[in-house]
């Protein structure tokens, strides 16, 4: 669904949002959130550009959110390190598919509904109430933002999800 790279930046700005009055460095975030810290740096950097967040060097310094976490939507953060992809044409480049298929359509309709609960849902929305990421316990190791966003939707089979009298844009033509 998102790259491992939103994924490493959800869970940096989100560790970031959970201690929101200090700054901290990028070795505790990095073991905070189980991800690389050269890989990281990376991403925070990219976060940074894109005026999410800020440093601070020096003795007190690290990185902090630039806003607070209730004004930052998760779709702003996944942008700013791995948009997410949406199809403008059909990817098979026939010419008898100037636009979307149907097919192509669905994929880029699902990926609008992705999009837009990414927009609507917050940093703030991905904490607890107690100010903590997730409710797994501690010694359970590090979140992986699926126990924050829910399981992953039951996906059918795709003989069940596609009737046999269907037609579709991208059959062989004979």
């Amino acid at each position: 669904m998102i790259s491992q790279t939103a994924e490493y930046a959800l869970r940096a700005v989100v560790c970031l949002a959970e201690s929101p009055t200090a700054p901290m460095i990028n070795r505790v975030i990095a073991e905070t959130t189980q991800v690389p810290p050269e890989y990281l740096s990376k991403v925070l950097q990219s976060l940074q550009r894109a005026g999410l967040v800020n440093s601070r060097r020096g003795l007190h310094g690290g990185f902090m959110l630039a806003y607070p976490a209730e004004s930052v939507p998760v779709l702003a953060v996944i942008n700013a390190v791995d948009p997410i992809k949406r199809i403008r044409s059909c990817p098979l480049a026939r010419a008898d598919h100037p636009t979307l298929c149907l097919l192509h359509q669905r994929l880029d309709d699902a990926a609008a509904v992705v999009e837009q609960t990414f927009r609507t849902t917050t940093i703030a929305d991905l904490i607890r109430p107690n100010g903590s990421l997730c409710a797994r316990p501690p010694d359970a190791g590090p979140c992986t933002l699926s126990c924050c966003l829910g399981p992953p939707a039951e996906v059918l089979p795709l003989s069940a999800s596609i009737s046999s009298d269907s037609n579709m844009d991208c059959e062989a033509k004979t």
